[in-house]
C-alpha cells in the first residue's frame, strides 16, 4: 500500500472511530418519567445545616449537579416540563454558586422550551434582573442591588401585554406575600428530615427541595420587599379586568320543561348534600353514598371527618382558606390580610400544624366545591355522593402495606357498583395519582432497601389500581366519566398518571384555562386531554353553604360534568361518545392549537336546545 493510500485509510478509519463514538454517545429517547434514572444522596445530621452551611452544601450540590448533567446528556427526554424542571434546579445551582453566565444561558434554554404564552413571556424574568443588579450593583450586599432589582423587573414587565400575564402576577405576588423562613424550610424539617434521619439518605425525587430550601434563603427571601412593591405597582397600574367569556357560553336550563333527570356522582372528597335539597339521589330514606376511609374500610362519614379538637375552629380554618384565595385574585380582604401575617412570619414549630391544618381543610371543602359547579343550572340534575378520602398529613399516614394497596384496589368495583345502582349518566373525578408519587410514599416510609426495590414495589401497587380504576370505568360504558388533567403542569401519559392518563370511549380528561379562555399556569396537558374549560378562581359552595373561589382542574372539570349532564337532560339518548364528539365539534380551537374552549350554547344548540 502506498503513502497516500495509507494515510486515506487512516483518516478513513479515524472517521469511523469518531462517528462511531458520536452514535455510540448520542442521547437515549425517553418517553416515559420512569424511565428516567434515580440516585441517592447519603445526607447526615440535621438537613438544616446543609441548606444554610456553604461548604456542607457545595459538597451536596457537586453531586447533585453531576447527576442532572448527567441525566440531561444521557437522554432525550420527550417531555419538555421535565427538562425544565432539571435545567430549573441547575439555574438555582449556578446561581448559587456565582456562575452567573451559566444561569442565563440554562434560563433562556428553558424560556425556549416553555409552552404557555404567559410562561413564555416571564420565563428567566426573576434571574436575569437579579444577574443585571448583582454585577451593576457590585454584589447583592450592597443597598442598591434590590432597588435595581425592581427597576429591571418593572421595566421588564411594562413591556408586556398585561391580560396575558395578570394571573402570573397576581399568584407571584400572592406567593410573596406568604413566603417566610419558616415556609421555605418548612419542608426540609418536616418531611425531609424524618426521611434521613431514618435512612440516612434523600432519592433525587427529594433532594431538589435541599436546593430550593437555599435558593429561597440566598436569593428570594432579601428580595421580598422590593418583589411584593414591584408587583403590587404593577397590578395597581393596570387595573384592568379580563374578559368573560364564559358568560355568554353558559346556558341555564329552565325549571318545568320535559327534560330528563340526569343523576350525576360526584366521586371526590366528599359532599354537604344539604346544600343541594331536593336534588339528591336517595338511597332508601337516606343520600346515596359510598365512602372508604384512609385504610380503605368503608366509611358512612359524606365529608372529610374533622377532628373533634378542630370542629370549634372550623370556621377560621374557612376563613384561612378563603384568604388564599383572596390574595391569588389581588383581593384586599380581612382574611387575606390574616393569612398573610400567619404565613410570613409563622414561628417553625408551628408549621407542621399550620400546613395540615390548611390541606385539612381543602380536602374538606373539595368535593362540595366540585359539586356546586357540576350542578348549577341545571334543574335536571341529581347528585351523588362517591367519597373518596385525601390524606391531609405531611407525611402519609398510614404507610402503604400489601393489605392496604389491595383493599384500595378492590374498592374501585365498588365504587364502580354504586354508580350503576345510582343511575349515573355522568361521573365526575377530580383527583388523580401518578407512579412517582407511590416511590416517594415509599421513601417516606422508610419502605424498601434501595431505590430498585421502591421502583418495583411502586410500579406493583400504581399497576394494580390503574387496572382496577381502568376495569372499573369500561365496565360502565353507558356512563360519562370526566377527569381533571392534573395541576402540574406536565404530560400524564409521560408520567404515568391516572385518571388523566387512561384512554377509553367514555372517559374524558379535561384541562384549565381562565375567565378569558387563556392557558392555566398549572395545567397539565398532552394527548389525552380532550378539552379545556374555566379553572382558575371559580366560584362555587363549600361546606356550610359558604362561597370560596378555587383554582384548579379539579374545577375545570366539572364543568364539563355540568354540560354533559344538560346535554343529556335535553337528549337522554346521547351515548357517552356522542357527548365527547358533540362537546369537541362545537367547542373552539386556539390559535396556537393548544386550547379546545367548551361552548355550552353550542353544544346544547346542537343537541336541540332551547
Amino acid at each position: 500500500m502506498n503513502q497516500n493510500k495509507l494515510l486515506r485509510s487512516c483518516a478513513a478509519l479515524a472517521l469511523s472511530l469518531a462517528m462511531g463514538s458520536v452514535f455510540a454517545q448520542a442521547p437515549k429517547r425517553v418517553e416515559r418519567a420512569d424511565d428516567l434514572p434515580r440516585f441517592t444522596y447519603a445526607v447526615q445530621g440535621e438537613l438544616e445545616q446543609i441548606v444554610r452551611d456553604p461548604q456542607r452544601f457545595a459538597a451536596f450540590a457537586r453531586e447533585r449537579r453531576r447527576d442532572i448533567d448527567s441525566t440531561l446528556a444521557t437522554f432525550d427526554i420527550a417531555e419538555n416540563a421535565t427538562r425544565r424542571q432539571l435545567l430549573g434546579e441547575l439555574v438555582q445551582l449556578d446561581l448559587l454558586e456565582g456562575r452567573f453566565d451559566d444561569a442565563l444561558k440554562r434560563s433562556a434554554q428553558i424560556q425556549q422550551l416553555q409552552e404557555k404564552p404567559a410562561d413564555k413571556l416571564l420565563s428567566g424574568l426573576t434571574v436575569r434582573a437579579a444577574v443585571a443588579a448583582i454585577r451593576k450593583a457590585g454584589g447583592r450586599d450592597t443597598p442598591a442591588y434590590a432597588a435595581e432589582v425592581g427597576r429591571t423587573i418593572a421595566s421588564e414587565l411594562d413591556g408586556l401585554p398585561y391580560l396575558t400575564i395578570r394571573n402570573d402576577i397576581q399568584r407571584a405576588k400572592a406567593g410573596m406575600e406568604t413566603a417566610g423562613e419558616a415556609v421555605a424550610l418548612g419542608r426540609v424539617r418536616n418531611v425531609l428530615q424524618p426521611v434521613a434521619t431514618r435512612t440516612g439518605a434523600l432519592s433525587s425525587d427529594m433532594a431538589p427541595a435541599l436546593v430550593s430550601a437555599r435558593y429561597m434563603l440566598e436569593f428570594v427571601l432579601p428580595l421580598k420587599a422590593t418583589l411584593v412593591q414591584t408587583y403590587t405597582a404593577y397590578l395597581k397600574v393596570h387595573q384592568v379586568d379580563k374578559p368573560d367569556i364564559w358568560a355568554a357560553r353558559d346556558v341555564a336550563l329552565p325549571a318545568g320543561r320535559h327534560y330528563a333527570t340526569v343523576p350525576i356522582v360526584v366521586w371526590d372528597s366528599g359532599v354537604d348534600a344539604q346544600l343541594f335539597p331536593g336534588r339528591i339521589v336517595q338511597q332508601g330514606d337516606a343520600p346515596a353514598l359510598v365512602a372508604f376511609d384512609l385504610n380503605g374500610m368503608a366509611s358512612k362519614e359524606p365529608l372529610k371527618p374533622i377532628p373533634a379538637q378542630l370542629r370549634a375552629r372550623l370556621d377560621t380554618l374557612m376563613d384561612r382558606s378563603k384568604g388564599l384565595s383572596d390574595l391569588t385574585s389581588n383581593i384586599d380582604s380581612p382574611q387575606a390580610s390574616d393569612v398573610k401575617a400567619l404565613l410570613s412570619n409563622l414561628p417553625p414549630a408551628q408549621y407542621k400544624t399550620v400546613f395540615e391544618e390548611l390541606r385539612l381543610t381543602g380536602v374538606y371543602q373539595h368535593g362540595t366545591h366540585v359539586a356546586g359547579i357540576a350542578m348549577a343550572g341545571n334543574p335536571y340534575a341529581r347528585l351523588a355522593n362517591a367519597r373518596i378520602e385525601f390524606g391531609h398529613t405531611l407525611l402519609p399516614d398510614p404507610c402503604p402495606t400489601p393489605e392496604l394497596e389491595a383493599r384500595v384496589a378492590a374498592n374501585f368495583a365498588a365504587y364502580a357498583d354504586f354508580i350503576r345502582k345510582s343511575g349515573a349518566r355522568v361521573v365526575n373525578m377530580s383527583w388523580g395519582g401518578n407512579l412517582r408519587s407511590y416511590e416517594v410514599e415509599l421513601e417516606q416510609c422508610a419502605i424498601g432497601k434501595d431505590p430498585a426495590e421502591r421502583k418495583a414495589l411502586a410500579r406493583q401497587y400504581f399497576d394494580a389500581h390503574l387496572k382496577a380504576l381502568k376495569d372499573a370505568i369500561a365496565s360502565l360504558p353507558e356512563v360519562l366519566f370526566v377527569a381533571s388533567a392534573g395541576n402540574s403542569g406536565n404530560d400524564p401519559t409521560f408520567n404515568d398518571a391516572y385518571p388523566s392518563g387512561i384512554v377509553l370511549p367514555n372517559l374524558v380528561v379535561v384541562g384549565a384555562v381562565d375567565k378569558a379562555g387563556d392557558e392555566a399556569a398549572f395545567t397539565s396537558y398532552g394527548p389525552t386531554v380532550l378539552l379545556h374549560a374555566n379553572g382558575y378562581q371559580v366560584d362555587s359552595l363549600v361546606p356550610g353553604g359558604r362561597h370560596v373561589a378555587l383554582s384548579g382542574t379539579s374545577m375545570s372539570s366539572p364543568q364539563v360534568t355540568n354540560l354533559a349532564a344538560k346535554m343529556l337532560a335535553v337528549k337522554p339518548a346521547l351515548k357517552p361518545a356522542e357527548v365527547i364528539a358533540i362537546m369537541q365539534r362545537t367547542a373552539e380551537r386556539s390559535e396556537d392549537g393548544r386550547r379546545t374552549l367548551i361552548h355550552p350554547a353550542k353544544a346544547l344548540a346542537e343537541v336541540g336546545y332551547p
